[in-house]
């Protein structure tokens, strides 16, 4: 069996990581194919090094397009990728533009295509992760789902009357959290020292979707934190999209707004295991801060992981100043527990796998 994997951005490559490891234990041949969509100075030699991830068999260098321009792009390059490997099967991972484009290139060339992370819903198609969900989920021959809820969302859609093989799996990000904390435990120096010298307490805040970065929402965003810092310190990695439109706009952020240049996978989470809170709009990052314990505020109206609201570890809030002030200091009264394992044990990168090997006599 022969597998071609394609990622984009870094959140991919780290699950992906734990894959490539189990496929590779159990003898199965993998590629990984890189689109390039997310340039991230992180991702050196090092990166790969220090995550013992394994390298990019190609990479297509596909970036700062715009949507059309970037899928089209990308579905032209991997289907030359494809032809040329002949894969038994394509794995995608999540909801990004190389997901949908991996997916269709896959598709017009009937390769098998399994989605991890699959039936996550926004229920918004002005939102395009949202219209990559779906019509990868919709092509897909086997659809990994990290939630009964996915399942759910699957059912209610119509996918059980499709030829569709529909798996329920825990959730990579808990294994790959529980087996990166445990790396940064035997070597703390995995962590940068400018990590490492911030002292608690501290919120650790990410603001980077469109949504969020508009002319009109970030200047509502900055006025709250800048509320919120005058009760406690917020690190605050920013992204270069929402740096940009904060220099353009001249949007002033208080000196207890601890702005930083973004940081890498070890070092977010060293900070998430150290926050009091997460204030995000990451959908990543407000899983992952439940995985380390941590209550987050959501800076969106609905959230796909509806289990952090429904077991009261996360609340999701709208851009308004008002509104953002009022729900983070509801957030700091929720006492949903953290031992409800939500996402699973960690042993989902054994499931996908073995769900690999019980095709091959298919």
């Amino acid at each position: 069996m022969k597998i071609v994997t394609i990622v984009g951005a870094r959140p991919q490559f780290v699950k992906a990581a734990l894959v490539s490891q189990e496929l590779k234990m159990q003898g199965i041949e993998e590629l990984i194919v890189h689109t390039g969509q997310h340039y991230d100075a992180n991702m050196s030699a090092i990166f790969f090094d220090q995550m013992g991830i394994k390298a990019p068999a190609y990479n297509l260098n596909i970036q700062a397009k715009l949507h059309g321009a970037m899928t089209g792009q990308m579905l032209i390059e991997t289907e030359k990728v494809l032809m040329h490997e002949q894969p038994d099967w394509v794995m995608v991972y999540g909801d990004t533009n190389s997901t949908l484009a991996g997916a269709l290139a896959a598709r017009k060339l009937n390769i098998k295509i399994a989605h991890v992370e699959a039936g996550l819903r926004n229920h918004n198609f002005n939102i395009p992760e949202d219209v990559n969900r779906v019509i990868t989920d919709r092509i897909s021959d086997l659809l990994f789902c990290p939630t009964t809820i996915a399942i759910e969302n699957l059912r209610q859609e119509g996918f059980l009357n499709f030829p569709i093989q529909i798996v329920k799996t825990d959730d990579l990000m808990s294994d790959t959290v529980r087996f990166f904390s445990k790396r940064i435990e035997e070597q703390p120096t995995l962590v940068s020292d400018a990590i490492r010298s911030i002292r608690q307490p501290f919120i650790l805040c990410t603001v980077h979707r469109q949504a969020s970065t508009t002319p009109e929402n970030l200047p509502k965003i900055i006025d709250a934190l800048n509320e919120i810092a005058q009760e406690i310190e917020i690190v605050f990695p920013i992204h270069p999209r929402t740096l940009s439109v904060m220099q353009l706009h001249q949007i002033q952020v208080s000196k207890r707004i601890h702005l930083t240049d973004p940081v890498g996978y070890l070092d977010m989470q060293y900070l998430l295991k150290n926050a009091n809170y997460v204030v995000t709009d990451s959908g990543g990052l407000q899983k992952e801060a439940y995985l380390h314990g941590v209550y987050s505020l959501i800076l969106e109206d609905y959230t796909p992981w509806e289990e952090l609201i429904t077991h009261q570890v996360g609340l999701t809030t709208s851009l308004e100043t008002e509104a953002l002030l009022l729900n983070y200091h509801y957030m700091k009264q929720l006492k949903g527990r953290f031992d409800q394992y939500l996402f699973g044990h960690g042993h989902a990168r054994k499931q996908i796998v073995e769900t690999f090997l019980a095709q091959k006599g298919h």
